[in-house]
Parts: C-alpha cells; structure tokens; sequence
C-alpha cells in the first residue's frame, strides 16, 4: 500500500534535465567569447570490442570531461589541462587490463603523448579557435590485447601452524587466464578479508598486494599477503544516539552477548532487528579497531530516532474487490519508552450479493460501503526484558463475498492482549487473551455471538527483506481455543500454519523462486454454529488471484458460499528482474476452503496462473498482477488486477 506525505515545496532547475534537447545538455560545450576557451572532447578508440564500456571508464577518469563545462580562459590553461589527463587515462587503462596501452590526445595535428610537455604549437592551435568555435579535442585510444594472469600466489602471515584459509584461490575466486583488471584483483581482496571475518576474524586484513606486469608476455602475475588476525568474539556493546528512547529497549533488541563468536552475518542482523523498533530509524555499527583484554572486539551501536508522530493514507484496488482507502496516525513512543499507538480507518465497497448491482450514481446505497477502525499498541521491552506488551482492538462492517454465490455481513469488534516473547532476531512465540463480540448473516442463518479465546502462536522469520524477500523462510503457526456464548455455546478449537520459502539463483538476487503454502482447521462445532467470520475462504490479491475475495469455499443452499472448517492454499512465483528498478513474476496459485474439519484434496481446488510486473522503489516493490482462473465457475470474471506495494507473500 502507498502511504502519501507532504514534501517541502522546492524550486525546479529544468535547465538540469535533457529530455529529447529542450532544456539543453551537459553534453554541448559553452558558447563561444572572446574570454574563455571552450572545446569538445571525441573519445576514439578504433575497433575496440568493448568501445562503449571501455568510454565510460575513461571519462570518469578524464579531468577534460568533467570540467567540459568550465572553459579555461585561454590555450596555455588548456594545454596544461590536457596535459594532466593524460596519466589518470593510462591509470584508467591499466585498471580494466590494458597494459600496452597508447594514449595520444590531438588538435589540428599537434599531438601530446605521455611523458610529453604541451609545446607552443599545442597552444596555437587551441588558440586559433578562439571566438569561433570549440576547439575539438581528439583522444585517441590504442588500447591494444587485455592482459591476463599467470599466476596468483596468496600468501598468509602472522600466525604459525595450518593456514587459515584452506584453499585461498577457490576463495579468492581467480586463476590463471582470468583477465588482469583492477576490479577483479579488488573483488578478490575482498573476497579474501570476508571469508576470514565470516570465521571470527574481524581484523583480518591485506598488508600487501604485489603486482608484476610483464609487458612482452602480456601477462601479470599477482601476489597477496594476507594477515588473518586472530580469533575473536564480541565484546562489549555501547549503545549511543539515543535521544527520547531507553538505551535498555534498544538493548533488548540487540541478541548479541559479549564472548559469542564474531560474525559478521550477526552485525547485520542486529542493524535489522534493532530498526524494527518503530521508533528507531536507522542503525549504524562500528566496530572497535583492537581487541580487548578478553580478546574480544568491542561494538559500538549509533541509532538515529525518527519523527514520534506519522500521518498517512493509502490506496489499493483490484478489478474483483474493488477500491479502498485507507487513513493512519501512529505515535511512535506514546509515553517516553519507545511505545507505539497507531490508529487506522479503513473505508471499502462492499460488494452486493443479494443479485442487485450499482448500474448509476442513484443505485448507490449507504451499505455498499464497508468499514473498519482498528488500533494497535505495543510496549516493548518491558523492564528492558525481551517481552513486549501488545494490545489490538477493531470493530468492522463489512459484507464479503459475490453477487453470483452470495456471501455473508458481518458486524463484530475484537480485542486482543498478548505478551509476545523473543528469542532471536527470527523466532519469538505469543499468547495472549481475545474476546470478539459480533454478528453474521448468510444463506446458513444469523449467529450472534461472543467468543473468548486464548490464541497462542510462534513465528519464524529468516527472510531479508519484509516487503521483498529474496532468502530465508517465513513461517507462522498458531492454535486458539474459544468458549462461545450467544445462540450457540460449542467450544471452538481454530488452527492455522503457513509457509513461505524464497531462494535466489544468483548471487544479486536478479532471480529468485518463491513459494508458499497456507493451512487452517476448525474443530468443535458445526458449520453453521461458527460465526461466518471465523470460517475459512479463499481467494483474492493474497490468496488465489483471479477470484473474488474470499469467494472460494463450499457451497450451501441455494448455491451460495458459506465458507469452510479448513483452508489449503499454495503459490509459486519466479521473480526476474529485467533491469534494476523493472521485473516480470510468472506465477501460479491453488487454494480451496472444504466443509470438513481437514482439507478434503478429493475436492476440485480452485487454480490460477498470471502475470507480474514489479517497479523497485527504495521503499518496496510496487505490484501489478493480472492473474486468470485456470477453472473459472459460472459468474467468475475472466481476468483480474491487482496493485498494491509489496510482493504478494
């Protein structure tokens, strides 16, 4: 969902833009005078494999191109300019493989190579070009064959006995024959320094990196000398930056203890799990430059806060459910120890399922609209322990279902108490008391109802990303058991488990497979004594796509819908991204609600397939699907839509 928030109002530079040459471009030099110098810059590198790339490289490098912009006042200025390009070029050369490299820069014939002094031709022939147009510079590039390397010697220093790393080449990722450019020996440098702080090194380092470059034989051979450091664990933790939060609430999210091993894999995930408190925005770790007494190494923790109060709105929509709004405000630390209150309003089109539809304006009716108001509170680290307090309430009106298979109204409000337990950054159980007091109606009849509950429930969350996980796995569990008082007193026992799995095909996560897999169970009572908000349906933008909300379930009188005593859905998505902000997700759902206590897979499930396109925003994914039902029922729309922000599991 799509939270909007004012922005300060700022001037517009369009001169900063080139769209299609309206509003000009960095890439036309400055007018012509009588006072200054200007020139244009040709880049030629003959019949190059790699010309464009290799352009690239060579104008970040190139002192001409980024000053471009800024004439000098005269040829000698130029001249010398010229001149002190020429080595960060050759550096630049060298850095991609290019040892036997030729680097000439020209004008009007007079030419200035490296080692070379920029002489009085040089400077009349840029001066000739004064007030008439920019002198055209020539940079003409012989970059001649990539070298490659020979050998590659990795050399440990410091401590005696089995080295520390067992075979440095397969980590170091480099050969002989791969080839000699600076982005690979770096990336093999710090390939080294990883491996060895992944095994509680943290002051592993390279003292020496001796490269020899044979220019005949167009070869370089490399050696690194590698300290390992030696073995350490964490030390001490400080916590700074803390401003209107308790050092101890940001403690109690940190699982680290002084004397457990060092990993840099654990620092990242304290950053994470310390930025889940809502009042903390961001976390920095730094890590101390020298082991203490103990041989451990301190950590020193730097959180920013973020602004306590947060007002929003969002939007979603799809073809089947419709539109819904949605306006927020949320207190990030309600009473001075990091408290979080937030209040939500939803309001949402009801659909009709009595066969009546809105053809026009007029046809509106006040119970098409549904809604819902719902807070949340949480209290964490009480005492500065690694329980936290959480308190959620709603009261809703809402109708569900279609106008083919009917559905049912609904009017209930719930409040939930729960002490939530953390063991780590990824798993923590919750048990709390629940009392729901409401009202259903549909083709099986009217049930009013009051249920009291105790719903106890674990989490298991490894994933890296909330909104995009790429690895890891997701998953929830949870049982309740309910005493009901009303028209019906049966006990209820309700049950629900998923999980979802993500794993990526590379290592940049441009290609990820995900899946996931959702249960649920009620026991104890017949169907039509269960209030129809607590039996089970399927379908909808997180369930099956290409079904109406929550329009999947068994079919009673009438052939209407009136859910079911157990739930099986599954999804499977390929996430490719084609470019770094743009990607496709081919994906396929199945789900069904069944009348028996258990899924009943004798029973036809209901399946889908589609199509996904992802925009990546720093803030998530935005989604569109289009998803079709593979064996659509009389009534289904053949094709439905969906946007939202987020992956859809």
């Amino acid at each position: 969902m799509l939270a909007v928030q004012p922005l300060p109002a700022e001037a517009f530079d369009f001169s900063s833009l080139d769209i299609f040459g309206l509003f000009g471009s960095k890439e036309q030099p400055p007018a012509v005078s009588a006072d200054t110098l200007p020139y244009k810059l040709e880049f030629d590198l003959g019949d190059a494999a790699d010309a464009k790339a290799l352009t690239r490289t060579l104008q970040d490098a190139s002192l001409l191109y980024r000053l471009r912009q800024d004439a000098p006042p005269d040829g000698e200025t130029l001249a010398r300019r010229m001149a002190a390009d020429l080595n960060p070029l050759v550096d630049a050369l060298w850095s991609q493989g290019y040892f036997n490299a030729d680097v000439t820069l020209e004008v009007d014939g007079a030419r200035l190579r490296v080692g070379g002094e920029p002489d009085a031709g040089l400077v009349r022939a840029l001066e000739a070009y004064r007030n008439r147009e920019p002198a055209p510079i020539k940079v003409e590039i012989a970059p001649g064959p990539v070298f490659g390397l020979r050998k590659v010697d990795i050399l440990e220093r410091g401590e005696v006995g089995a080295p520390s790393i067992a075979d440095p080449q397969k980590v170091a990722k480099l050969k002989p024959g791969d080839a000699a450019t600076a982005s690979a020996l770096r990336s093999a440098q710090a390939a080294l320094v990883d491996y060895l702080r992944a095994q509680s090194r943290p002051l592993a380092k390279i003292v020496e990196l001796r490269p020899v470059v044979d220019h005949a034989a167009r070869i370089m051979d490399v050696t690194y000398v590698v300290d390992p450091g030696p073995l350490a664990g964490f030390g001490d933790i400080a916590i700074g930056g803390t401003v209107d939060v308790p050092p101890e609430v940001v403690r109690s999210f940190i699982y680290l203890e002084p004397g457990d091993p060092y990993s840099p894999k654990a620092l990242a995930d304290t950053r994470k799990s310390i930025t889940s408190i809502p009042a903390i925005g961001s976390a920095r770790i730094r890590e101390g430059d020298k082991l203490d007494g103990n041989g451990n190494l301190p950590i020193f923790v730097e959180v920013t806060e973020r602004p306590k109060r947060l007002i929003g709105f969002s939007a979603r929509y799809s073809t089947i459910d419709g539109p819904a709004v949605k306006t927020y405000w949320e207190h990030r630390n309600l009473f001075g120890g990091a408290e979080r209150l937030r209040l939500e309003a939803d309001i949402f089109l009801a659909p009709r399922i009595d066969g009546s539809s809105i053809q026009r304006f007029g046809d509106f009716e006040q119970s098409d609209l549904g809604g819902r108001f719902s807070f949340s509170f949480m209290k964490p680290a009480l005492n500065g322990s690694r329980y936290d307090l959480l308190v959620d309430g709603m009261a809703t009106r809402e109708r569900v279902g279609t106008n083919r298979y009917g559905g049912y109204t609904a009017r209930y409000a719930n409040i939930t108490t729960s002490i939530r337990r953390r063991f780590s950054d990824t798993f923590s159980v919750q048990a709390g008391l629940e009392v729901e007091r409401g009202q259903t109606s549909d083709v099986l009849g009217q049930v009013d109802y009051t249920l009291v509950g105790i719903p106890l429930s674990v989490k298991y969350d490894s994933t890296d990303s909330l909104l995009d996980p790429t690895r890891g796995i997701r998953a929830t569990a949870s049982v309740a058991p309910y005493a009901m008082f009303g028209d019906n007193t049966n006990a209820l026992f309700q049950t629900k488990a998923s999980i979802a799995g993500y794993y990526a095909l590379d290592e940049d996560a441009r290609y990820v497979l995900a899946g996931r897999v959702g249960f649920g169970s009620i026991a104890g009572a017949d169907l039509d004594e269960i209030p129809a908000t607590r039996r089970f349906y399927a379908g909808g933008g997180g369930s099956v796509r290409g079904y109406a909300y929550r329009s999947l379930s068994p079919l009673g009188p009438l052939n209407r819908l009136t859910g079911g005593r157990s739930l099986f859905e599954a999804s499977a998505e390929a996430r490719i991204k084609i470019t770094e902000t743009i990607g496709i997700v081919p994906f396929f759902d199945a789900g069904m609600a069944f009348a028996s206590e258990l899924p009943n897979f004798k029973e036809t499930l209901a399946l889908s397939a589609g199509l996904g396109l992802r925009y990546y925003t720093p803030i998530g994914p935005i989604r569109l699907d289009v998803a079709a039902p593979l064996n659509p029922r009389k009534g289904d729309k053949p094709v439905a839509v969906y946007i939202s922000i987020g992956q859809a599991f």
